[in-house]
């Protein structure tokens, strides 16, 4: 999940994590209210899945519909489209975000698509004991993940690799094929170790990527040139892929910061 100020609503710092864990761990961030009334809030999709430990008061999720309680640990599967969140005034949020197939480095899970687009309790001996006014968090955090690391190689990982290096636009048929694995079996093991198809991968991976050629400044191709450029049929259909995504239009994207890598995100260490 990738939170997003549209205005000043709240606090969010990224802590770094150890370089070792850096393969599996995006980012540890942490969200506080900066505002005394509740202010609604849009969280985007991003490819990852998030563990978060609700350190304030009681926190309404996925649309309101589910409510994190304090000292209380969670995950959030896969999103594959945008959520509304409100944030009140007691809001503090610590979360760790893990890249994609990262998870599973640290995690025996079923099937990770049983929790996309859904955010479950998450039992506390699987994550560290942390308060709110603890200091040293990122030690605290990096030095529990470093001692839990047991899977740090993926078979999937060649194959996301893949995908991402067409820019999502690859048929899945072909990413098998150049794999050696059935596409039952690619779509089984999508499901389980990231919560989404291949076809979903490669889809996001796609909307991504021009998402940031639209925001590049030196971009000065048409949306429908942009469309076909990146797969899409047509701009209606790159529009109404975007707007799945993140409820906005092409022209809208310039001004929010919802893309936003480990390097250009200028990561402080807390």
């Amino acid at each position: 999940m990738n939170l997003h100020d549209e205005q000043i609503v709240s606090r969010l710092f990224y802590l770094s994590s150890h370089p070792v864990l850096r393969p599996y761990i995006d980012a540890y961030w942490v969200m506080r209210s900066e505002k005394n009334s509740p202010v609604s809030q849009r969280i985007y999709p991003d490819g990852c899945i998030d563990i978060i430990l609700n350190l304030g008061g009681e926190f309404l999720a996925n649309n309101g519909t589910f409510k994190m309680k304090n000292e209380t640990a969670y995950l959030v599967g896969t999103m594959t489209r945008y959520i509304d969140i409100t944030v009140e005034a007691d809001t503090h949020l610590l979360g760790v975000r893990f890249k994609p197939l990262g998870f599973s480095a640290f995690y025996e899970f079923a099937s990770l698509h049983e929790v996309t687009n859904k955010t479950i309790g998450f039992g506390s001996r699987l994550v560290p004991e942390i308060r709110q006014h603890d200091q040293n968090t990122g030690a605290i955090l990096d030095n529990f993940f470093y001692n839990k690391l047991s899977n740090p190689n993926h078979p999937l990982s060649a194959v996301m690799e893949t995908i991402k290096n067409k820019k999502g636009a690859i048929p899945i048929e072909q990413v098998a094929k150049l794999h050696f694995i059935s596409h039952r079996q690619l779509e089984r093991n999508f499901r389980r170790y990231l919560g989404i198809s291949p076809k979903e991968y490669a889809g996001f991976i796609r909307y991504q990527s021009v998402v940031q050629l639209i925001r590049e400044q030196t971009c000065k191709k048409s949306l429908l040139d942009l469309a076909l450029d990146t797969g899409f049929y047509d701009h209606a259909h790159l529009t109404n892929e975007i707007k799945k995504y993140s409820g906005l239009l092409p022209s809208q994207l310039q001004n929010v910061g919802f893309l936003q890598t480990s390097n250009e995100r200028g990561d402080v260490d807390l």
